[in-house]
């Protein structure tokens, strides 16, 4: 971008930036720059549906009137005719005609020196072209806004990936594609809301500066509230707040949320991102990956069309029911090489799940493996083997009850819990699980997570007493489930990265 702005003007040497800074002082000079008294009675999509089947002798016979206002993306003068193409808020295009009768010599010599990028209103007729394209004959054309950096080559765009997220307001400009990704986000998160709300949801907003931070294992935003002078945390997850309210008496909770977790940045991480959660008295794991295949089904059909996608050359579809599978089940369906061991029992033998994580060259000395048993032991062997052969909507289900903190343990096994994470293409896009409503059993394993922090777990949980004073008052049975929305968007769009589907992700500060 800055070495178009710097290329020599071929006619007048000077660079395009000072050139257009030139054109917008002599807009000074005469009045109004910037002037803010249009209002467009239309846009470019609605007008080419419209009149999609209009014909050329229709549009003479019956004139009609239209007004946009874009930014024009194509000029061309021709003597005493010119043509423009103007990109508006529909995202679609709308080519205008402009000559000196319609309107006026010195409109149009005006219009001339304006530039690729100007924001333009334009005001006339529609009529067909001799090859057909619907254009609109102006009887009025006004300058808006100066555009004084040039627009990327229309052939080539803004090719720099980091330039695309880190100047995504010129990528929305250039990029069809980058449009629709945002709008299918849009349609999805419209869904899901729609969704909640007609199964009886109700959409609360929770405090995003939260005094203790809890609700998941990660790693907080720390900062200093000054009146309060005491350390605050920026959100990681809601969840302790939604479940205050299902003890406060509203049985059906969601939010569509915002956290943040001080971890690292990848394909699949973004410090700042978008999850909904939501909460519902006397339902269990099992209604939960139920109804948690229902919001993905209809997201995907409201934001494209379809249950079947395709996701970077592979198909994905969200209509059949999706797989259940146990941890210890998904390590011998994905690597085989484990089926033998599992018969003779040694995946619940901890010094062979040891060995075969140190094969794999897992640090054992890590905090939250450290003094580890079976249970996160087996995890960590699906996280190595299993997990990225996940493409089909996979639920992993009874996780043992070290790593799941919040999670009702089983009646029928309580070394596990009623919890499971839903895996699509190898990702994590959902965990959910019956929610621990026993007080005493929640502040033993809160008081288990202030070990494992005092030990060096930094993602491990902070002990929160209101929150059991608020079990104390009596929680229902109850189902809980976070969605990732950003991972669900990457699905939707086939789109590679989580930064495609953020508007504005993280990124390192510019170099100067």
């Amino acid at each position: 971008m800055s070495e178009a702005a710097d290329t020599p003007h071929p006619e007048t040497g000077l660079d395009v930036f000072a050139e257009r800074r030139a054109k917008l002082e002599a807009l000074r000079s005469q009045g109004v720059a910037f002037p803010n008294d249009f209002v467009p009675a239309d846009n470019a999509a609605a007008l080419l549906v419209k009149h999609e089947q209009a014909t050329r002798e229709q549009l003479e016979a019956t004139p009609v009137h239209a007004s946009i206002g874009g930014r024009m993306v194509l000029k061309r003068v021709q003597g005493k005719a010119s043509f423009a193409t103007l990109l508006d808020g529909s995202g679609e295009r709308l080519q205008l005609y402009i000559n000196d009768e319609g309107v006026g010599a010195e409109t149009h010599e005006a219009f001339k020196h304006w530039d690729l990028g100007d924001i333009v209103a334009a005001t006339g007729h529609l009529f067909r072209t001799l090859k057909g394209e619907l254009t609109l004959k102006c009887t009025a054309l006004r300058l808006l806004t100066k555009s004084l950096r040039p627009l990327p080559d229309k052939f080539h765009g803004l090719a720099d990936q980091e330039t695309r997220y880190r100047q995504r307001y010129v990528d929305l400009i250039v990029s069809p594609q980058t449009r629709k990704t945002f709008i299918a986000r849009s349609k999805a998160v419209a869904s899901v809301r729609n969704f909640m709300t007609s199964h009886g949801f109700l959409e609360v907003e929770t405090p995003m500066l939260h005094p203790i931070a809890g609700g998941a294992a990660a790693k907080p935003f720390t900062t200093h509230h000054n009146a309060l002078d005491q350390q605050m945390y920026l959100r990681i997850a809601p969840e302790l707040y939604l479940k205050r309210l299902i003890v406060g008496g509203f049985d059906r909770v969601f939010e569509i949320n915002r956290n943040f977790r001080n971890e690292g940045i990848s394909p699949r991480h973004n410090p700042e991102f978008t999850m909904m959660e939501f909460y519902a008295a006397y339902t269990d794991y099992r209604w939960l990956m139920d109804f948690t295949e229902s919001i993905l089904r209809q997201a995907a059909m409201d934001a494209t069309g379809s249950s079947a996608l395709t996701y970077q050359g592979q198909t994905l579809d969200f209509g059949p029911r999706f797989d259940r599978l146990t941890i210890v089940q998904a390590i011998v369906r994905y690597a085989p090489q484990f089926t033998q061991a599992n018969e003779r029992g040694d995946l619940n033998d901890l010094e062979f799940l040891r060995a075969s994580l140190r094969e794999l060259h897992v640090d054992l000395k890590a905090p939250a493996l450290r003094n580890a048993g079976v249970g996160a032991l087996q995890l960590a062997l699906f996280e190595e083997v299993a997990e990225s052969k996940l493409w089909n909507p996979t639920f992993i289900i009874d996780y043992p009850v070290e790593v799941s903190p919040l999670a009702r343990a089983s009646d029928a096994n309580p070394a596990i819990t009623e919890r499971f994470e839903l895996f699509i293409t190898g990702r994590e896009i959902a965990n959910g699980f019956s929610e621990l409503n026993d007080p005493q059993d929640q502040a033993a394993r809160f008081q288990a997570q202030v070990s494992a922090k005092e030990a060096g777990d930094d993602e491990a949980m902070f002990y929160d007493a209101d929150y059991i004073r608020a079990l104390e008052y009596g929680m229902p049975p109850t189902g809980g489930c976070g969605i990732g929305i950003d991972r669900l968007m990457m699905l939707l769009t086939d789109s590679p990265s989580i930064r495609d589907v953020i508007l504005f992700p993280a990124l390192k500060h510019e170099a100067e």
